[in-house]
This record gives structure tokens, sequence and C-alpha cells, in this order.
């Protein structure tokens, strides 16, 4: 009797184990294997227009990361503003509506003004990582809910387009404008008005806007070339785009996504290289379509320099008193 009792006790327990054994076993088919992880697919936009001069570094990433992050990472790339208007891509990309985008600090400043600092410089990508100025960058950034992951642009300044000269001032000109050179442009006497770029060129038809400001490169994408009679040399800070990402999205990634992806942000810097050449090559073009440059003279050159560096950190200090005197260390050149 007592031997019976203890082989049913024995039976039931082995039947015990192999249901624990079982389920262990099916919760190890049901989860993924340890170091493997689901594929994310994350929803991108970009504040210019699909396939011009400041998309296509973008859009070379974004086919270098879905070709080399099957089952890792891939990106829906929706598209240029008609998708999102470029001055609502900072909050499309704060409340999640997308995931990343290719914006410039220039279209963000409603959310954080302290952004525009990014196009106060003529320092290059890797000058900003080694000072710490987009580190710095980040810390204002991330209350927003906001990180600056690559910046997409070296060594492109923007310049002042007019077809009604330039004698060192623009008194009597209309033109158009972004905030990052609302300030020189007030400074030098000019109206303004702000508007987006595709908007411009039946601006500049309809003689609403005598002039703009813009990078050296890009005039192409839209026919601006064709309403534009001067360009003036030389350039002045440096035009910046870069791949702003929600925050949460991006720590939600796990730690291999986030490694795989950092790899990709380091490649698209390393692009930055080819921007020398290839506005060069815009220069080149530029003359080639008739837009005449007046070259000021070395004084004149540096006035106008100084004018630039002046409004805009005049500029910071109103808009971020608390930050100006580190932005200004961070992204000026010594």
């Amino acid at each position: 009797m007592l031997r019976t009792l203890v082989n049913a006790g024995s039976r039931s327990l082995q039947r015990k184990r192999r249901a624990v054994l079982a389920a262990a076993a099916l919760a190890c088919l049901a989860a993924p294997a340890v170091g493997q992880a689901q594929q994310v697919t994350l929803r991108a936009v970009s504040s210019f227009d699909e396939k011009t001069f400041f998309s296509r570094h973008f859009e070379r990433f974004v086919e270098k990361v879905n070709r080399e992050g099957k089952g890792l990472v891939q990106i829906n790339y929706i598209g240029g503003p008609k998708a999102i208007p470029p001055f609502e891509v900072g909050n499309a990309v704060r409340n999640k509506v997308v995931d990343l985008a290719n914006v410039t600090g220039v279209f963000y400043t409603n959310i954080v003004p302290e952004a525009i600092a990014m196009s106060y410089t003529d320092l290059t990508t890797r000058e900003l990582r080694e000072n710490g100025a987009i580190d710095y960058m980040n810390t204002l950034l991330a209350p927003k809910g906001l990180t600056y992951l690559a910046r997409l642009s070296d060594g492109v300044p923007y310049h002042i387009y007019t077809n009604k000269g330039f004698t060192g001032d623009l008194k009597g000109q209309k033109m158009r404008i972004t905030p990052v050179y609302r300030d020189l442009f007030l400074s030098l006497g000019s109206t303004v008005v702000q508007t987006a770029p595709g908007e411009l060129y039946t601006a500049l038809e309809r003689g609403v806007v005598d002039g703009y400001g813009w990078p050296i490169a890009g005039i192409f994408d839209l026919g601006w070339q064709e309403k534009t009679r001067y360009r003036v040399d030389p350039g002045f800070y440096g035009s910046e785009n870069g791949i702003l990402m929600n925050l949460s999205s991006w720590k939600n990634l796990t730690q291999a996504q986030r490694d795989f992806l950092q790899k990709q942000f380091a490649w698209a810097e390393e692009q930055n290289a080819t921007y020398k050449d290839e506005v060069a090559a815009e220069t080149r073009r530029q003359a080639e379509a008739g837009v005449k440059t007046i070259a000021l003279s070395p004084e004149d050159s540096r006035k106008l320099l100084d004018a630039a560096h002046d409004a805009a950190w005049k500029r910071m200090a109103e808009v971020s008193p608390a930050h100006a005197a580190k932005l200004k260390s961070l992204f000026s050149r010594p």
C-alpha cells in the first residue's frame, strides 16, 4: 500500500516536471533567440524636396540602411515637403508623427531656439564633434524629446543673391529670409519676407522679393537661377542639415539596432568630404547659367563677415541668454 502511494506520487511528480519542461520549450520557441532582435521600421521625411541637393546625402543614407539592415532596421522614407511642410518637421519628429528627419535647425527654432547656432558656424562636423558642440546641443534637444544623430553638411556657406546689386547694404531691397540670416539682412537695411523654398520662384518672378539668402548650392533644384542676377561673395556662416530623431524612438531601439545605426551615422558624416567638389561644381554651374558674381574687396568682405557674426550672436543672446556664451564659444572659430 505504501509502495503504491510512493509510486503514484513519483509518477505525478514526473508528469509535473514534463509539463514544466514542455512549457519552457514552447516559451523558447515563441521568443526570439538571445542576441536576435525583431526588425524595426522607422518613418522618415526630409524637409527638402526629394532628390535635391540637400536631400541626396540623406537619401543615400536611407538606401544604405535599408540595404544592410534587413532583419534589424529599415527606414520608410515618406518624402519631402509634400508630406510635411519644412517648418513643421521639427514638431512632427517631436510628436512622433515620424521617427526621424533630414532637417536643418533653422526649421525648428520654434521648439529649440538654440538650434540655429548650428548654422552660425563654419566649423567642420569633425571639429564640432571634437569640441563637444554637438553633445552640448543634444543637452538642449533632449528636454524637448529630440536627439541629433548626424550632421550631413560641411563647407556649404550661405550667400546673398540679389537682382538689384550690392554696394555694402541692402537698403531698398525686399529679401526672402529664413531665421538664420534674418537679423543680418535687417542690419543691412532690407525689408524681409519669410517664405517656404517652394514659393520663392514665383516671388522672384512677380517682384515680391528682390533677392534671397541661400547656400552656394541648391538653387538649380528649384530653377531659381532663371530669376537670379547676382551672387555676393564671400559667403558667410555654414548651412546645416542633419538627422534629427525622436528621443524615445531612439531609446526604444535595442542595443544591436542602435549600434548598427551609429555605424550608419558615422558613414553618413564621412560623406561630407564630397561637398568640396560639389560646391565647386555648383559655383561653376552658376557662372555658366549667367549668375554674375559680385566679389567684395578684402575690406568689404571683412565688414560683411563681421556684420554676420555680430548679428548672429546678438540674436542668440536675445533668444537664449543662458546658453548664448557657451554656444558662441563652441560654434565660433577661435
